[in-house]
């Protein structure tokens, strides 16, 4: 196959540049490490169960931007399951995000809306001046005690760091509805893909004119379509790490992990929902999902199900990167690869974005939304006037 375009890796960024570069006539080679295609929205079957499974935790589809969603909609249609959340507290369950039903269940009071903003409100005015940290932060957006229940020990057991040693920009605002709507998302179109991810993922490169290579390292030395052998030679759309591509030469970002339990349970139902958070520190687990409730239209076993309990850590070398943590030294790394990004984009046409090569960490929608932006805008100025022509053996 002849290459007019090498996309390095096949989340949502990757495939959106891949399917709107073949759709333009442009014959394209997806490089993908892993053994499957759409990065961390991969979704596959529990054998045992028939169950849908995001193998990477749960992937909930939502958006604002009317292109975006008229995009995704030529793959895949989606169900109307509209995301919501509850946290178990000291042994009680929750709403959220926290709103007029959590307000009064926590108080043990029946407020009304006004009432509820004025509590909040006494309870906020306890930090005056710029909050110096998280907690702060928190505390001057919600109020000390539904900080302490709901807030604090989840952060700690998200970020594995004390929140009054993070950043205030880390909750630059903590979502509080004053009505008794219990929707995660406030977004116009929300649902799960009808046939699930794969599907979805498979159909965007169903394209004679894309060829995709799983289990192939773009940075791994020694073969056709390395980083080695293709750099300068054709136009490269790069969406993995940004400090592993240029060898980690200013120092390794930091990124948050997440490690996942499976079990498959003798029960048709676990908890009644398909995410319950943990707020409490001394639960080791963030959140437990209960796949058999993202899809309550499908014929799912009423004898047994799937549960998953999520882990958060430091991501450590050989790990998936999930959050960019964004310290201050990360932040100064960061502007450093920047240089090199673009130093790298002028003289060998090679483009960075995604979540891992920006260094930002991108809703599904926000992924999409970006790769478009990136074909309007920088595909032809990639490709240049002539753009070579890449011999790749099939």
């Amino acid at each position: 196959m002849r290459a007019d375009l090498v996309v390095v890796g096949s989340g949502l960024f990757g495939l959106t540049v891949a399917q709107q570069a073949a759709e333009r006539g442009l014959d394209v080679v997806v490089v993908e490490r892993r053994d499957h295609l759409g990065g961390n929205a991969w979704s596959e079957l529990e054998p045992e169960t028939g169950i849908e499974v995001h193998r990477y935790g749960a992937h909930l589809f939502h958006t604002s931007n009317e292109r975006v969603w008229r995009y995704v909609n030529r793959f895949t249609s989606f169900t109307d399951y509209r995301h919501r959340v509850w946290s178990v507290r000291a042994g009680e369950v929750y709403p959220l995000p926290i709103n007029l039903g959590t307000i009064n269940q926590f108080f043990r009071r029946a407020l009304g809306p006004a009432e509820a903003r004025d509590l909040v409100a006494r309870q906020a005015a306890e930090i005056a001046g710029e909050p110096a940290n998280l907690e702060e932060k928190a505390i001057s957006l919600i109020g000390r005690p539904l900080y302490e229940a709901f807030v604090r020990g989840y952060t700690a057991k998200q970020w594995q760091t004390d929140p009054t040693r993070l950043p205030a920009s880390v909750i630059s605002r903590l979502p509080v509805r004053y009505t008794y709507d219990n929707r995660y998302f406030n977004d116009t179109w929300q649902g799960l893909p009808t046939d699930g991810y794969a599907a979805w993922l498979t159909r965007m490169v169903d394209n004679p004119r894309i060829d995709v290579r799983l289990e192939t390292d773009f940075l791994e030395a020694g073969h056709p379509l390395s980083r080695d052998a293709v750099r300068g030679q054709v136009p490269v759309v790069y969406t993995g790490p940004v400090d592993r591509y240029f060898d980690h030469v200013h120092g390794a970002l930091g990124w948050r992990t997440l490690d996942f339990a499976q079990e498959v349970l003798p029960v048709g139902d676990f908890q009644g929902a398909p995410v319950l958070n943990y707020a409490d520190d001394d639960v080791p687990h963030t959140r437990i999902l209960e796949f058999r409730h993202f899809h309550p239209e499908r014929d799912y076993p009423s004898d047994r199900t799937v549960v998953v309990r999520e882990y958060s850590r430091f991501a450590e070398p050989g790990d998936e990167p999930y959050y960019p943590v964004n310290t201050p030294t990360d932040r100064e790394r960061l502007a450093a690869y920047r240089t090199m990004v673009e130093a790298e984009r002028t003289r060998h046409r090679v483009a960075f974005g995604g979540r891992l090569g920006s260094y930002q960490y991108l809703d599904m929608h926000m992924a999409i939304a970006s790769a478009l932006r990136l074909v309007d805008n920088d595909l032809d100025g990639l490709l240049g006037r002539v753009a070579p022509r890449l011999e790749v053996a099939l």
